[in-house]
């Protein structure tokens, strides 16, 4: 086992790591900003390194300053949690070539499922059904055009090389096609250095299903089950929860040994999650893309499985065995996350940075959890993601999670900023919500102009 890592990020997911890691007897190292000086994963860390300014390109993007601070402090291995460099294979190659364990798959397994298009030839090698579309990139709005006259309309255009809804547009006729490839290809170059395009049918109506793996280094892969994340606003997700309403026994099997054959085929190593198109209509599942990193919404499967995802990735990377198999893996319950953000749901959810002056957590109770890196008198920078907090809560049922979360959301008082709480609260009530009957296109083309209507 490592005797000290480091954790190269912020927030909540930091502070997740050092907790699980000290609870596994490991020493931690904290990077942090020149804004995050004050951060809460600064202070809970064995040690800390100042690596940059507030800026993200200049201090958790800075991939020198990050190995710089491991080498220092004689960390063994890197935790990269989600978002900033988690998928960046060219990070995870300056670990392995300065002797540090990179704590997920290896560069090259992430650059086979961080490439969409090369992403869906392996899927098809692996006999995992994939949604009709092109069969590699898309240069020009010309051949854009070709492809989506051949698969039929609507169509989705998605960068090559993109992710966090970056990239992405939706094309419901042919003469909206070439301005929204223009749009999407010049968002994609500007942030992720490669205009390059795809394009796939539309799967609608649709639920967002994933699903979350483990891998060992000897090659043995399991699933602990699916997550259902259909509740979104502009692709970003906004409440997940575990299992799926839509999905039954049989169909999670199948569901989840697609998962298993898609890690198994490119020697998946650490947690991943396959995610997939379900078309309720015919039954029929589509594989999407890999996020090949721990995800904001795995506690709640921490809940329904019982294993704790981040303790599982340290105890891979060390080379430790999965001590699981598949038939160990039993679903108990229900479980709900909501994502608390600091942003103005009145002004189409601008970032509302701030000073929290009071915070009050929900808390008490059997099957409550509160993921945050925030406190009293803590000030959220301008210069990261706007999530502070996510809510997690475990019932014997999917009604029974329904009310608890609706408890706690009720209890939950952050104020200083303006957050989210009030609308995640009239989400989890609604009566459709209530009832399991939504889908991808739920949240934006039903709830948010009643919403915004009684606002």
């Amino acid at each position: 086992m490592f005797r000290k890592i480091l954790i190269a990020n912020r927030g909540e997911i930091a502070v997740r790591i050092i907790r699980a890691a000290r609870e596994l007897g490991i020493a931690t190292v904290a990077v942090y900003s020149t804004a995050d000086k004050e951060a809460l994963h600064t202070l809970l860390a064995d040690e800390a390194i100042c690596i940059g300014p507030g800026k993200a390109t200049e201090s958790y993007l800075n991939i020198n300053a990050i190995l710089s601070a491991a080498v220092l402090t004689e960390a063994e291995a890197i935790h990269p949690g989600f978002g900033f460099l988690s998928e960046n294979s060219k990070f995870a190659t300056m670990c392995e070539e300065v002797g540090i364990k990179f704590i997920g798959p290896s560069a090259r397994v992430m650059d086979i499922m961080g490439d969409k298009i090369n992403a869906r030839a392996q899927m098809i090698k692996a006999n995992v059904p994939v949604i009709p579309g092109s069969d590699g990139e898309v240069h020009t709005a010309e051949e854009a055009l070709a492809i989506a006259e051949k698969i039929g309309y609507p169509v989705m255009l998605k960068a090559s090389a993109g992710g966090g809804g970056k990239g992405i547009r939706k094309v419901e006729k042919a003469e909206d096609l070439v301005s929204a490839f223009e749009t999407a290809s010049s968002e994609a170059k500007a942030n992720f250095g490669n205009g390059a395009m795809y394009l796939e049918r539309v799967i609608y109506p649709a639920r967002h299903i994933e699903v979350q793996i483990l891998a060992d280094q000897m090659g043995h892969v399991i699933h602990l089950g699916e997550r259902d994340c259909s509740l979104q606003r502009n692709n970003q997700k906004v409440l997940e929860e575990s299992p799926s309403i839509a999905i039954g026994k049989t169909l999670r099997n199948e569901i989840g040994a697609a998962a298993v054959r898609a890690a198994e085929s490119v020697g998946y190593e650490n947690a991943g999650t396959i995610e997939f198109l379900l078309d309720e209509a015919t039954g029929k599942f589509y594989f999407m893309e890999m996020n090949t990193r721990v995800q904001v919404e795995h506690p709640v499967t921490e809940f329904v499985s019982g294993v704790d995802i981040v303790k599982e990735q340290i105890r891979i990377a060390a080379g430790q065995p999965l001590t699981l198999k598949q038939e160990d893996i039993v679903l108990k319950g229900h479980a709900i996350e909501c994502r608390i953000n600091a942003e103005n749901p009145a002004f189409n959810f601008a970032p509302s940075p701030g000073k929290i002056t009071n915070l009050y957590l929900p808390s008490g109770g059997v099957g409550l959890r509160v993921d945050s890196a925030v406190y009293p008198g803590y000030t959220i920078p301008p210069y990261y993601d706007s999530m502070i907090a996510k809510i997690i809560v475990h019932g014997e049922n999917r009604f029974d999670a329904l009310m608890k979360m609706q408890r706690a959301l009720y209890e939950l008082e952050i104020e200083g900023v303006v957050t989210n709480a009030d609308f995640q609260l009239d989400l989890i009530s609604d009566r459709r919500v209530i009832a399991g009957d939504y889908d991808t296109s739920f949240l934006m083309e039903t709830f948010l102009p009643h919403y915004q209507e009684k606002e």
